[in-house]
């Protein structure tokens, strides 16, 4: 069984690292992987986590006990530079398809905004890796966040559920939030059911988090017993972190008071750990800080968002110890080739942080207030219910202390600082704590390294075009081909080479070639960052390199007519 905790020494690079005994030249996805790959082909778990930051697992810096995530990290390969989108459903759409966000239909939200690249729906000629798998005999399975379709009725089109696109079974949300206690829009297979009148499963308390890694366990004992000749692929979606702060009492508890010395001398504990871990540059500064502590007039509230934040990562951690203690059980460990990895950067968002009419800062009352829901009664669809299925309204502001089903809190933009250690902005931005996830690989049979990091930049485009290589699948000609590289040259500590990479997301937009890093907010200036040096962008140099900013603009404004990005702000739907 994998340890669940380990000496953070363990994870310094180089301490456990293994003569590579194998090395891949780079290949394009569209043929097979021509260097034998291990055999049998192997299973794909692929985990993403939402609206977390870069230093917030314990393995990247972080204070958050993680022992299962740095379990994977220390059997296998961390990436120090490994981007997203900055933004839920672009990067659902990227990851899933391998194309950029515009080409598959999701360069913005769940709204069709009368563009190609703006419908709020996966493109049907988009092909999604569960689908490229299937010709080569893999079955696939989905469970949580999915988060690419504007269709969440249960009467509405489904034909961008995940049934209709590759998968074999489904539990989860198709919605993009909502409570952790009864999640909006919840769905077996194309079935929208209720968490409360749910036959086939019956917890004692419900928690999405914990259903999510109950039936992902599930999916996979199913697969053993009925399908055991064919390899698998498991996209497992977890909610956590995204707001509400939602938490279970026994995980609050192992975080009280652990943020109470505040805001900067956690961040300023995360950049050492970080920095020790070979993560980030001990030389480069953070990016500047958000939030004066000693001036909190509600310590007691501000630390209690973190603290539930931390629960939450902490749960779902275990249920990840609990998938990885399945596969070890039955002997697939070695053989199944799991990707960990973040939707985007730490999120600054209010939501909830103030009352407003629907949910207003009041103290809990002794009694409810509302009429009770049924539990044959569906959740209340969009992300903010207006109240608990036993009848309490749902409430805002600092009276609602989070953690409980009848509080929806964020936990702010200065605990989003923290969690982006050293990087700047956060989510909906791609400057680098915008952008920046970590990608954890663990694959027994196929990278002979063991614990050691990449510092190779890598994208959510890749994980698609991994995929297929590692499967021996090929994109249908009817379908555009894929935008991402295979990683398997980077497992074996090889180079990639490709021209750029390049985001867009609200009219902030970035390219990255090589070292150098174009980026922009939105209507602002293109500046000009030498990552290598400076990953903390604290140094423009737009000013002293014209001629490279002509470059790069020049690479961007070319990649974006080709893929449909729009200018910002997008036209009215109506």
């Amino acid at each position: 069984m994998l340890a669940m905790v380990i000496c953070r020494l363990k994870l310094l690079p180089g301490r456990l690292s293994c003569i590579l005994s194998l090395l891949l030249a780079l290949h394009p996805v569209s043929q097979p992987l021509q260097a034998a790959a291990p055999a049998p082909r192997p299973n794909i778990i692929v985990i993403l986590s939402d609206d977390m930051g870069f230093s917030d697992l314990g393995c990247y810096g972080g204070e958050i006990n993680t022992p299962a995530l740095d379990a994977l990290a220390a059997g296998g390969l961390r990436f120090t530079q490994f981007y997203n989108t900055s933004r839920c459903c672009p990067t659902r759409a990227c990851l899933l398809t391998g194309l950029y966000p515009h080409q598959a239909g999701i360069g913005h939200m769940m709204d069709d905004r009368g563009l190609p690249g703006y419908t709020g729906n996966l493109h049907a000629g988009s092909r999604t890796i569960a689908e490229l798998l299937k010709p080569v005999g893999y079955r696939s399975y989905a469970v949580g966040k999915w988060h690419v379709t504007r269709h969440t009725d249960a009467d509405g089109p489904k034909h961008n559920w995940p049934l209709q696109r590759g998968f074999d079974g489904f539990y989860g949300t198709i919605h993009g939030a909502g409570s952790f206690y009864d999640p909006s829009s919840l769905v077996r297979g194309n079935q929208m059911i209720s968490a409360y009148a749910d036959t086939e499963y019956k917890p004692e308390t419900y928690y999405y988090t914990d259903a999510i890694t109950d039936h992902a366990i599930s999916f996979l004992q199913q697969h053993r017993q009925q399908h055991q000749q064919q390899p698998f692929f498991l996209y497992v979606a977890y909610t956590a972190a995204h707001w509400p702060m939602h938490a279970l009492p026994a995980d609050i508890a192992r975080y009280r008071g652990r943020y109470d010395p505040g805001y900067q001398p956690i961040r300023d504990a995360r950049f050492r750990r970080a920095a020790e871990l070979g993560l980030i540059a001990a030389d480069q500064p953070m990016a500047p800080g958000f939030g004066n502590w000693n001036a909190q007039p509600d310590k007691a509230w501000e630390a209690a968002g973190m603290e539930v934040y931390a629960a939450m990562i902490d749960r779902m951690d275990q249920g990840i110890g609990r998938l990885m203690q399945e596969l070890q059980q039955s002997g697939q460990t070695e053989q199944t080739l799991v990707f960990y990895l973040q939707d985007n950067g730490g999120c600054a968002e209010t939501v909830g942080r103030t009352g407003n009419r629907q949910h207003p800062d009041i103290p809990r009352p002794a009694q409810p207030t509302l009429p009770a829901m049924k539990p044959t009664d569906f959740a209340a669809a969009g992300s903010t219910p207006a109240q608990t299925r036993d009848g309490y309204p749902v409430r805002m502001g600092k009276n609602a202390i989070p953690g409980p089903a009848d509080t929806y809190v964020a936990y702010g933009r200065a605990w989003a600082t923290v969690s982006n250690t050293p990087f700047r902005e956060y989510k909906h931005w791609v400057h680098e704590g915008g952008i920046s996830s970590p990608l954890i690989v663990h694959w027994p049979a196929g990278i002979p390294a063991r614990g050691e990091l990449r510092k190779t930049a890598g994208h959510l485009i890749d994980i698609a075009a991994t995929c297929c290589d590692v499967a021996g699948a090929t994109v249908p000609t009817d379908s555009p081909p894929l935008e991402g590289l295979s990683l398997l040259p980077v497992f074996a500590d090889q180079p990639l080479q490709r021209e750029a990479l390049y985001w867009e997301h609200e009219g902030n937009r970035a390219v990255r070639a090589g070292q150098w890093k174009l980026v922009a907010r939105h209507d602002q200036p293109w500046e000009l960052y030498d990552i290598d040096k400076d990953r903390v962008e604290a140094q423009d140099l737009a000013r002293q390199q014209p001629e490279k900013v002509r470059e790069l603009s020049t690479l961007y404004d070319r990649w974006a007519a080709r893929v449909g990005v729009a200018p910002w702000p997008l036209p009215d739907p109506r």
